[in-house]
């Protein structure tokens, strides 16, 4: 062995886990501290109180006095404590020393995070803010007594009143608190976590962006306590962001398309429903960093936890492939640093009335895999027993089964779908164990399973009379790994299947529940593209002159010839079984075929532009053929055609296409 490369190696390794360490502390550490010039109304230097220091939390009984630190407080000041909704609390000091003020809190006030700020007479100063946990009054402590065999206890409160009906796990055993809000676990503890099932109409902290719903456990057979407290809200309207395969790596100019491109796209997106008086969530669904540079490019989890926290809302967050540690030959050891960092790799919440379960469908195999050397990355696409068994025991605490469940889990459940020689679509299994998993749901009437992993879309519906199980793969964050928007290429952002790079919108309200696909860059009008066929010959000498047309054929496929046939091809993103497709021209209603091709804007914005490079395209990011292409005939050339396409809800979206319409990497 050489020792230097070893050692090289294992501190690599010792280096990911510093930078851990360090972004833990300074998420740990956001909002400590007071600042006196966060925007006063008065100078710092006028303010009589000064070196106030605020906590990042309170936990505290309504009733109980706490003190505040700070030099100048006087009997009588206020303190007041704003609501992220602008509900304002005050309370009075009560006492003060020379370092320090007692208060009490406000009478009504409930759990939440509050701005915090100080006045006296018409001086007023800003503090700052924390996260305030109101706890169960009691007079002995919050300390619950222990039971014969049970190694995990605790209470699930809001306001400091236990919430019956909550479910409690640790991922290998269910239960549901008392009436009390008391639960008890038999726990081998060795996930090391337990968490709830966040009931609807509460919600959690966070640290940063990730909601804590859950809590580490200690190794050993003792006995813990973990009390979770819970935050009033009404999340019955509600929109869930499902963006899928972020793969930042720190490479192909990833991270700055993330900020430029993505981020102001999903927190315009954020604002927008939050201004219409929505609660607002992301879920992602897998592959949010890329094992193979965890350690060469010294970008991991900790680092995608940075840019996560800058969407302007909480996220949920999904374990995929690429998230695994690629030094370990083992599944479940594979997972410690997402259980370390992003916490259990499947668990339950809810919002409002829809139940959401996030799974874990990837078996990590990892063949070759040990300290210092990046495995095969090798896996399967399955749900592991001890996950399985836990959804049952899930699956059984929930009463209503008409209320929509939300399945959460990277790789597809089903094959995508393919059109045969009859026009319609086939397709099977993709995911070992499907039909099982597909039965665990029986008697549920309205069940959504959200997949990424393709980066395409499509959508596979089975109904049997009222009941609907439907799965919806999602095209990626990413598109085609960044590819088409790097340095040097094509300057869009599309996905294989010639979808542009972007997320899933889910609206709920109550048990109704709308989506549609939101591209990067773009309203959410925009839901097809379509080309003039007589225009699309891709070329070399056009697309790829540092290619020849011999090794671009195998890629350009049907476009590699020119088609003069008066063709035009339409690709709707976010098309299934109940979207209509309809196409006039002159007024005359023209035959719509379904047809499963290859989109040619992603072919020429990818593999030609590889090619270009004298590189080869890479098999995995090559242009997929996709059965959400429509094909319709015209009389001429030069005829224009009115395009209507209109969703399953009613919503419709149209182009009046004037030909010949040109082909261009910028297209819409």
């Amino acid at each position: 062995m050489n020792i230097k490369t070893e050692k090289t190696k294992l501190w690599k390794k010792a280096i990911l886990s510093l930078r851990l360490l360090l972004i833990c502390g300074v998420i740990l550490l956001a909002g400590l501290g007071c600042s006196d010039n966060d925007d006063p109304i008065d100078t710092p230097s006028a303010f009589p109180i000064t070196n106030i220091s605020i906590p990042s939390t309170l936990n505290v009984s309504m009733g109980q006095e706490f003190t505040i630190s700070g030099k100048g407080f006087q009997q009588g000041d206020q303190i007041h404590f704003t609501s992220d909704g602008g509900t304002k609390y005050t309370a009075s000091v009560k006492s003060a020393t020379d370092g320090a003020a007692t208060i009490t809190l406000p009478e009504n006030i409930t759990s939440g995070r509050y701005a915090i700020s100080v006045s006296r007479g018409e001086q007023s100063l800003k503090c700052g803010s924390l996260s305030l946990t109101i706890v169960p009054k009691t007079d002995g402590g919050n300390e619950i007594p222990d039971k014969e065999g049970m190694t995990v206890k605790g209470m699930v409160y809001s306001d400091g009143v236990g919430i019956p009906g909550v479910v409690v796990s640790d991922g290998i055993e269910v239960t549901v608190t008392d009436e009390k809000g008391i639960y008890y676990l038999p726990s081998a503890k060795k996930n090391g976590y337990v968490f709830i099932a966040v009931p609807g109409n509460y919600e959690v902290n966070t640290n940063g962006n990730l909601p804590q719903f859950y809590q580490q456990l200690s190794a050993g057979s003792g006995v813990e306590q973990k009390d979770f407290s819970l935050i009033k809200t009404d999340n019955t309207n509600h929109v869930v962001l499902a963006m899928a395969d972020w793969h930042l790596a720190n490479r192909t100019n990833d991270l700055q398309q993330f900020s430029s491109k993505i981020l102001p796209d999903a927190n315009a997106t954020i604002s927008a429903y939050k201004g219409q008086g929505a609660k607002v969530y992301v879920l992602t669904l897998g592959d949010l960093s890329w094992d193979q540079f965890w350690y060469v490019n010294s970008f991991a989890l900790p680092e995608y936890v940075l840019e996560m926290n800058k969407l302007n809302c909480p996220v949920f967050n999904l374990i995929g492939n690429h998230d695994n540690d690629p030094w370990i030959p083992n599944d479940w050891e594979s997972e410690n640093p997402w259980r370390r960092i992003l916490g259990p790799t499947y668990y339950a919440f809810n919002l409002g009335d829809v139940h959401y379960i996030v799974l874990d469908n990837i078996e990590f195999i990892n063949n070759g895999g040990k300290q210092g050397t990046v495995g095969d990355r090798s896996y399967n696409t399955r749900i592991v027993q001890d996950q399985t068994e836990w959804l049952k025991k899930y699956l059984a605490t929930i009463e209503d089964k008409t209320k929509p469940v939300v399945v959460g889990m990277h790789a597809p459940l089903f094959s995508r779908p393919q059109v045969n020689a009859s026009g319609n679509y086939t397709s099977g299994y993709a995911m070992g164990g499907g039909s099982a998993f597909e039965s665990a749901f029986a008697g549920f009437t309205n069940v959504h399973v959200l997949t990424g992993h393709s980066h395409i879309n499509w959508a596979i519906e089975k109904e049997e009379g009222a009941s609907t199980f439907m799965e919806h793969n999602i095209g990626a964050v990413c598109a085609t790994w960044w590819w088409t928007g790097h340095n040097g290429y094509a300057d869009n952002h599309i996905c294989k299947d010639g979808s542009p790079g972007g997320y899933g919108i889910w609206e709920m309200n109550g048990k109704d529940i709308k989506w549609h696909y939101k591209s990067t860059g773009y309203d959410k009008d925009y839901q097809f593209r379509a080309y003039d066929l007589n225009k699309v010959h891709i070329t070399a000498s056009e697309f790829a002159p540092g290619s020849t047309d011999a090794l671009l054929a195998p890629y350009a496929g049907e476009y590699a010839s020119p088609n003069n046939n008066n063709e035009v091809l339409i690709n709707v993103f976010g098309y299934d079984d109940k979207w209509t497709v309809e196409v006039k021209e002159n007024g005359t209603p023209l035959e719509v075929k379904r047809v499963n091709v290859k989109d040619p804007l992603h072919i020429v914005s990818y593999s030609a532009k590889r090619l270009d490079k004298k590189a080869t395209p890479t098999s995995s990011f090559e242009t997929h053929t996709t059965s959400h292409m429509f094909k319709v005939q015209a009389s001429t050339a030069t005829s224009s055609l009115d395009i209507k396409v209109t969703d399953r809800f009613g919503n419709t979206y149209s182009e009046t296409m004037t030909r010949p319409k040109n082909f261009t990497y910028s297209m819409r």
